[in-house]
């Protein structure tokens, strides 16, 4: 059975990854010795884990197309990092 095709407004899909890089970039921020192991009872699937999850959400923002993918990819060699410094 094909699957479902599903079509999004440019704003509702740029909305939607803002939303998702909002997560990705909290995630990453917040403790994660407490969130994680929160993050594994709360899934209780061995492997997968913070950053599978934050892959996971860095894949579904390039898919909408809202970024070139530095997210999954990494960053082109001697190009500065969105928020460098900041703190």
């Amino acid at each position: 059975m094909p699957a479902a095709e599903v079509r999004l407004r440019l704003i509702d899909a740029a909305e939607l990854a803002e939303a998702l890089r909002f997560i990705s970039q909290w995630l990453a921020r917040v403790d994660r010795t407490q969130l994680a192991a929160s993050f594994d009872r709360f899934v209780s699937a061995d492997g997968y884990d913070l950053n599978a999850l934050r892959t996971d959400l860095a894949r579904f923002t390039f898919l909408l197309g809202h970024d070139d993918g530095e997210q999954l990819f990494g960053y082109d060699e001697g190009e500065e990092l969105h928020g460098a410094g900041e703190g």
